[in-house]
């Protein structure tokens, strides 16, 4: 078990830095695109990051294998609300690795019978609900320890900042930014969680045509998703734990 752990945070630690210079190359050759005696270095940008897609299909096994152990263990968590947010997010990403490896048969032409545009629509469908189900728990996650630190505020007797914190209705939005904050400062993982999970959002969204923005924004999402997932993989402590 021990060296299942090791290889798959290692794969998770090399998909994430192929990821983030991937996103970084889209980025950087977005913004030179209108940039005249830019040609030669946009096309060794574009280049590079298609290499750096390609790579990650290295560790498609890995993250597969990944995602299937997580699924298992977050199904026997005790708390209802992430133990079916978190299992069915997972399962979401087998079933978005299942669909890349078909994609990847297909690209090497060992089966040539493979609807390429339907497959791909597949995976980016099974990768969105699995980023709208993190959400999710992070939307739960984040309300329960609100509600939590407004509590710990009545049990310290601060009357103050008790109104602050929990008059919502008649105190207007000030209270609940505040109340936010405070909360998102005391948990770190719970904040890098939810920008890394709004971050990856950008591209499934653009593909599947719900919302349509440009490589730039997409490159940008991407880089900043992926130095959150490289962070979290240095500092394990910064990782949202269940």
């Amino acid at each position: 078990m021990e060296a299942f752990v090791h290889f798959t945070n290692q794969t998770q630690g090399r998909d994430r830095l192929f990821r983030a210079t991937q996103y970084a190359c889209m980025l950087l050759s977005y913004m030179l695109e209108h940039k005249t005696g830019r040609e030669e270095v946009i096309m060794k940008l574009k280049d590079l990051e298609a290499s750096m897609r390609s790579g990650r299909k290295l560790f498609r096994l890995g993250n597969m294998l990944h995602a299937f152990v997580s699924a298992r263990h977050t199904s026997q968590l005790p708390d209802l609300v992430p133990r079916w947010c978190l299992t069915a997010s997972n399962l979401n990403r087998v079933l978005y690795f299942m669909c890349d490896t078909v994609l990847w048969v297909k690209s090497v032409g060992l089966i040539s019978d493979i609807n390429k545009k339907k497959w791909r629509s597949r995976a980016t469908k099974y990768y969105y609900y699995s980023l709208l189900i993190n959400l999710a728990n992070d939307l739960y996650e984040l309300c329960w320890r609100m509600e939590h630190a407004a509590r710990k505020e009545k049990l310290q007797g601060d009357s103050s900042r008790l109104q602050s914190l929990t008059s919502l209705a008649t105190s207007g939005l000030q209270p609940l930014l505040l109340l936010l904050y405070i909360t998102l400062k005391k948990h770190p993982p719970l904040l890098l969680d939810t920008v890394k999970n709004l971050c990856d959002l950008s591209s499934p969204l653009d593909l599947l045509g719900i919302y349509k923005t440009n490589p730039g924004i997409i490159g940008l999402c991407g880089l900043i998703s992926s130095l959150v997932g490289i962070l979290t993989v240095a500092v394990p402590q910064l990782r949202l734990k269940y």
